[in-house]
């Protein structure tokens, strides 16, 4: 454990919101791919932004919208610790859809750190990250 006290937020602040800051990352970014996620990301200079996308062809509209939730939950632990000035945008796979939030947290986490898009003080995946009763010691 670290003395770093980590924000694990998701404000409006740190996502990708327009159409343009996907289609840059899509188009200039490079990717990662894994059985459940496909990664996209692109450096660029300010904060760090991230985003999901699920395509209409895999699933329902409600598999893709609880598959979003995963993999935005995913996001949201990984977030304090992606570098400075990357976009990062999380694609599902249609074989996320049968995966639960852990699975898909553990695969995040493996190719962003392959990739070296995690900060040095990045401890290694752990699913209970953000649980205070943990980390607090109570």
């Amino acid at each position: 454990m670290t003395d770093r006290v980590a924000s694990f937020q998701f404000a409006s602040s740190m996502r990708l919101k327009n159409s343009w800051e996907f289609d840059a990352v899509f188009r200039a970014g490079r990717q990662l791919k894994g059985e459940l996620v496909r990664i996209y990301y692109l450096y660029k200079d300010g904060d760090t932004k991230v985003g999901v996308a699920a395509g209409k062809r895999i699933g329902s509209a409600a598999r893709r919208v609880r598959g979003r939730r995963m993999i935005r939950e995913a996001l949201r632990r990984i977030m304090p610790w992606i570098k400075e000035g990357v976009w990062v945008v999380a694609s599902l796979r249609e074989r996320a859809l049968d995966n639960d939030a852990v699975s898909i947290y553990y695969e995040t986490a493996r190719l962003l750190e392959g990739a070296g898009l995690l900060s040095g003080d990045w401890n290694g995946a752990d699913w209970r990250v953000d649980d205070r009763r943990i980390y607090q010691g109570t």
